[in-house]
């Protein structure tokens, strides 16, 4: 039986399954794309994902990190790859080697340190960046791309034999297209990512809102989280298709958080977010056959 109950989202040919509550548990993966945002407390679903992007290490987010590097080896699979902030690398590395004593075993993990700029590439036409946030010492964002080469204009009138040509001669005949796809921002405080050209552009934005209440801006303010007085008008000039709203609180109720969001949003922008832990979006545990 899974070990979480984690919401599902279908936006075109991708599966976006999660769970985020401030303070509790935030873990959001894409299997398609062979990405988890962040592991949370590592659900059964997600170990099968290659590639864990981390965006800090407080433990709502990385509890999880040895289960998932140790049950990869324990289901045969090859070792995980975890990106994460630089700053976190050793620590995290000390606590993998403790759980491998205490297990008896070695687990096996590539941990690779990232710092705002760094880009990592998951798979030939894939390439994940980080990007900074404003939350704890170190944390990043990231943003998924996808790259395609297109040819040159200038060569474009040559023959396939001509191309060729060119290409044993080492002459570069190419551009490389970035095409943003996802974007999570993590844990963050309000910062004007709009200027951040892929991230605005990025089909699916992935994006904590924590506080919706008038009151709760001094604790919006104290955690570096996001308050919906600075997350609305972001929005408005954000240009994604598809935004996905993670980490509110408990304080709020999903259908107060819905409310203030058609308030203020625009009816367009409005049509476009989701809140991830909707009930709606819950994927039920089946029941064993009797």
């Amino acid at each position: 039986m899974p070990s979480h109950r984690l919401a599902k989202l279908e936006i075109g040919d991708l599966q976006i399954l999660g769970y985020s509550v401030a303070g509790e548990e935030t873990v959001v993966g894409i299997p398609q794309l062979d990405v988890c945002f962040d592991i949370g407390k590592a659900p059964d679903q997600l170990i099968s994902i290659g590639h864990v992007l981390l965006t800090h290490g407080h433990m709502d987010h990385a509890a999880g990190i040895a289960y998932y590097l140790s049950h990869r080896k324990f289901n045969g699979m090859s070792e995980g790859t975890v990106l994460a902030p630089a700053n976190t690398i050793k620590p995290m590395g000390e606590i993998v080697d403790a759980w491998g004593r205490l297990d008896g075993n070695r687990i096996p993990a590539k941990l690779v340190g990232v710092e705002p700029g760094f880009e990592h590439r998951v798979k030939p036409n894939l390439v994940a960046r980080a990007f900074p946030v404003k939350h704890c010492r170190g944390a990043v964002g990231y943003c998924l791309l996808e790259t395609r080469k297109k040819l040159k204009k200038e060569y474009r009138g040559l023959t396939g034999k001509q191309i060729v040509e060119l290409k044993k001669q080492g002459v570069d005949i190419e551009d490389v297209i970035e095409i943003p796809l996802v974007s999570y921002l993590g844990d963050t405080q309000y910062v004007d990512y709009a200027e951040l050209d892929y991230v605005s552009r990025s089909k699916i934005l992935i994006a904590e809102c924590t506080f919706f209440e008038d009151e709760h801006t001094d604790r919006a303010y104290a955690g570096k989280h996001m308050h919906i007085d600075d997350f609305a008008p972001l929005l408005e000039r954000m240009e994604n298709e598809h935004v996905i709203i993670t980490h509110l609180t408990h304080r709020t109720s999903m259908t107060e958080a819905k409310k203030t969001l058609s308030e203020r949003l625009s009816a367009e922008t409005y049509k476009k977010v989701m809140l991830l832990m909707d009930r709606t979006n819950w994927v039920r545990r089946k029941r064993p056959a009797q």
